[in-house]
């Protein structure tokens, strides 16, 4: 007699996970705490960014006119469709490398899955994704490590070059200078839509098309005079990753959350209570550094704080800068870029 049952369904990747993106990262109060005491060992001269300034990537100087930049970023599934999963893991690692002011060369990378829930063909399409931005950026996947994973973990490890004088720290903010970011927030908020079957089609395609658009226009920041610190915004949300800006150059910050590019569904999204268990882990991290205007509607805490994944670069750039940023954003396909807000005088904090 012929066995006819059928193959057991293929789970959602994002069934398989307790988390997803950069809404994944390890909270930032339990990092600073499990990292208490590190980072004091040997110091070489030609390590100019390591850890002290919480960076995108580290920074080794070869030579007078070469320095290698390194990074990593893994995660778990944000999306269902291994192929965009892929593409979105792979452009948020090489993002870190754009936020130095950095080219890429090459990446390796990190695949954790669970080889026997997850079908074969996923897998593979997952790693054709990560391949494709990578060929998109011009760089190949030369090697990598893999393991066989509870839950389906994906990223890069991406080295890069740089003019060690054109190297952005995002420490290097002056008072007066503005604030511009790069791609509009939501993406965790349209991250928990998904996943409660609350995202439309157009919303899907708005999340796919943010989170794989490639921070290149970093490399091009890198040579404009007047920019003073670059980063991106990730998982920590705009107000931890601009109080790194602000701690890492001893200034305030002043923004104003209505000039803020945001994703078309995200703030309806924040107000119908549609937002992720990271956005409030968050603003306990940050909250205490943060001082909102009694004016600003409650669902703007949650755009704030929301965790990008593959986030927009943000730029510190003297005013007189600010048109040649924004045209270097826009030639790079990142018409929603704006200014948001300027760097003050006083303790790091952030006023909104």
């Amino acid at each position: 007699m012929t066995d006819t049952a059928s193959p057991a369904p293929v789970p959602r990747l994002t069934s398989l996970a307790h988390g997803g993106g950069c809404g994944c990262k390890i909270a930032p109060g339990v990092l600073a705490n499990l990292l208490q005491g590190f980072g004091a060992g040997p110091r070489p001269p030609e390590l100019l960014v390591g850890t002290e300034t919480s960076d995108d990537a580290a920074v080794y100087q070869l030579n007078d006119g070469q320095a290698i930049v390194a990074t990593t970023d893994f995660f778990m599934p944000i999306v269902d469709d291994p192929f965009d999963f892929g593409r979105i893991a792979a452009t948020n690692a090489l993002s870190d490398i754009y936020a130095m002011g950095a080219r890429p060369l090459f990446a390796l990378a990190l695949v954790g899955m669970p080889i026997n829930v997850l079908p074969h063909t996923v897998i593979r399409e997952i790693l054709r994704g990560g391949e494709a931005v990578c060929a998109d950026a011009g760089i190949p996947i030369a090697g990598g490590h893999s393991i066989d994973s509870v839950e389906p973990i994906y990223g890069l490890a991406v080295t890069g070059v740089v003019d060690p004088r054109q190297i952005k720290r995002n420490s290097g903010a002056r008072a007066g200078d503005a604030l511009v970011l790069g791609k509009p927030l939501g993406v965790g908020i349209y991250s928990a839509a998904f996943k409660k079957g609350l995202l439309d089609e157009t919303g899907y395609r708005e999340l796919i098309a943010t989170t794989t658009r490639l921070n290149r226009p970093g490399i091009e920041l890198a040579s404009v005079h007047g920019v003073h610190a670059l980063t991106d915004v990730t998982g920590f949300g705009l107000l931890g990753h601009l109080l790194e800006v602000c701690r890492g150059g001893g200034l305030a910050a002043r923004i104003d959350a209505h000039a803020i590019p945001l994703l078309p569904q995200a703030l309806a999204l924040a107000e119908a209570g549609v937002v992720t268990g990271a956005s409030s882990r968050n603003w306990q991290a940050c909250g205490g550094d943060v001082e909102l205007s009694p004016a600003l509607a409650p669902a703007y805490r949650s755009l704030l704080t929301d965790p990008q994944t593959s986030g927009g670069l943000l730029v510190a750039c003297a005013q007189d800068a600010v048109a040649t940023v924004l045209d270097v954003f826009a030639r790079g396909g990142f018409a929603d870029a704006a200014v948001i807000g300027t760097m003050i005088s006083g303790a790091p904090r952030v006023h909104a």
